[in-house]
């Protein structure tokens, strides 16, 4: 047994339930929690991501100070800089898996580097319920069907033995491993649009548990109907503390069940907690979708080129008042409401006829909680080209969907403040206001706030038309069914 131990951090920031963290502090005198940025994962990619991990990683440091335990940043590549460790070093590395393709490929190249180094090394179950590789079909094969998925993957979870999470045990001393650590704060992007995030995050491990509590207390019982009303605080907001591990499934799991009266609001969200699940299996299984469609019949769809079009869309300025809502929620908080994330990304892919990957990317660069295996998965979905998913000619009308979901318009003007004048009746389609009331309340469409970029019922004639044309009939039939 080596005196030393390193941490590598990569998904799990946390103190409580981090496995990894714990063996190695009840196991080796020292210990050190390693983070590795890696600018190649980032740059202008997942700008919205450095601003959490800059500051997930002050409060983490916080944290590990009060049990004597470093936290050393280091720049630069995974395997270069963990290649460094050598057997003189006296280490063993510990880590939890994180479940993406390409991440998996890395780790081995990894592991095989500590086996010609001869450094110690030791893995554990990441941020999931299930490891995906034990849920399959009965006869092997993977699932593609949500339902069937989560059925036999809940109990399968609900009949193992609920797992035992050993303590962080405080150190009595603190120890470098790497060399000088770089400043935390070099990871924050270099515009300054991230700073208004502060207003709404406190990317920490005890923020999480409170956003959890809070759930379980005030939340969950009205989830089923409260998450599709982005007007109301009806989600748990935890996505982004479950991307970097603030907070591990399994701890939400146990609190959940931990309710004595299991209503429709307690269901309905442990199935996002599936679907979860359901998106890390799919791009494991089938990592051709994170560059393309899973459906090949997708494959010829006709998309449309609009720079303009993309333009309007990402600043919120596609005259269609939900839409723009949700595209500037998303600017200025690092998150979108769940309802409005489907309305938004149908309109690119049906109205506007942009390709999904557009709006992938998009999200990608900018939701403090992205997720590879649940963007690419959902964006799939809406878009009709990925497993269990919605029928391309299902079109999120958006004038009814601001009607139904944001009737009074609470959500709608908050983040399309031109329209706070605008009476509810025209609020979804304030360019049938006529021309003379519009100048009482002072917008004026096409002047103060955009006239529709597309006509709702020509866009979506023409995306059904070239369905009928381009989609194979076996795909619309299972797509119906």
């Amino acid at each position: 047994m080596t005196k030393k131990a390193v941490v590598w951090i990569r998904e799990d920031f946390r103190i409580e339930d981090n496995e990894a963290l714990a063996i190695a502090t009840q196991n080796h005198e020292f210990v050190s929690a390693l983070y590795i940025y890696n600018p190649k994962n980032f740059d202008k990619k997942r700008e919205a991501q450095k601003w959490w991990i800059s500051k997930a990683l002050e409060n983490f440091n916080l944290d590990l100070k009060k049990l004597n335990i470093t936290l050393e940043v280091q720049l630069g590549d995974e395997l270069e800089v963990l290649s460094n460790l050598k057997k003189k070093d006296d280490v063993t590395v510990y880590w939890s898996k994180v479940y993406e393709p390409d991440v998996i490929n890395k780790g081995k190249k990894i592991r095989d580097q500590f086996i010609k180094n001869e450094i110690q090394y030791k893995y554990f179950k990441g941020n999931i319920l299930v490891e995906f590789q034990e849920m399959t079909k009965d006869d092997g094969t993977p699932y593609k069907v949500f339902t069937p998925f989560w059925k036999k993957t809940e109990q399968f979870y609900i009949s193992k033995l609920p797992p035992k999470f050993i303590k962080v045990k405080s150190k009595a001393k603190k120890i470098n491993i790497f060399k000088k650590s770089i400043p935390i704060k070099e990871i924050l992007p270099k515009k300054d649009w991230h700073k208004k995030f502060e207003k709404y995050w406190i990317p920490s491990e005890q923020e999480a548990k409170k956003y959890l509590q809070e759930l379980i207390n005030n939340r969950i019982e009205g989830y089923g109907e409260a998450r599709d009303i982005p007007g109301v605080n009806g989600t748990s907001k935890l996505s982004p503390f479950l991307k970097f591990g603030q907070i591990h499934v399994e701890t939400i799991w146990k609190k959940c069940q931990d309710i004595k009266i299991k209503k429709m609001g307690y269901r309905k969200y442990i199935n996002e907690l599936g679907w979860r699940e359901f998106s890390h299996s799919l791009i494991n299984y089938f990592p051709q979708m994170l560059k393309g469609n899973l459906r090949k019949d997708f494959d010829n769809f006709p998309w449309v080129k609009n720079e303009k079009f993309l333009k309007a869309w990402k600043k919120g300025m596609t005259g269609y008042p939900i839409v723009d809502a949700g595209m500037r929620e998303l600017y200025e908080t690092g998150w979108m409401h769940n309802r409005v994330r489907m309305i938004v990304a149908s309109f690119l892919v049906k109205h506007l006829r942009i390709h999904w990957n557009e709006g992938e990317k998009h999200f990608k660069n900018c939701l403090v909680d992205y997720n590879e295996a649940s963007n690419v998965a959902q964006w799939q979905w809406v878009a009709g080209c990925g497993a269990d998913a919605a029928p391309y000619f299902r079109i999120f009308n958006p004038i009814l969907q601001g009607e139904k979901f944001d009737k009074d318009g609470i959500y709608t003007k908050k983040w399309v403040p031109e329209l706070k004048n605008m009476p509810n009746k025209f609020l979804y389609k304030p360019w049938e206001l006529e021309s003379k009331y519009q100048e009482q309340i002072k917008v004026i469409v096409g002047a103060d706030y955009p006239k529709p970029i597309v006509d709702h019922a020509e866009a979506r004639n023409a995306a059904l038309d070239l369905s009928l044309i381009h989609i194979s009939e076996p795909t619309r039939r299972y797509a119906i069914s």
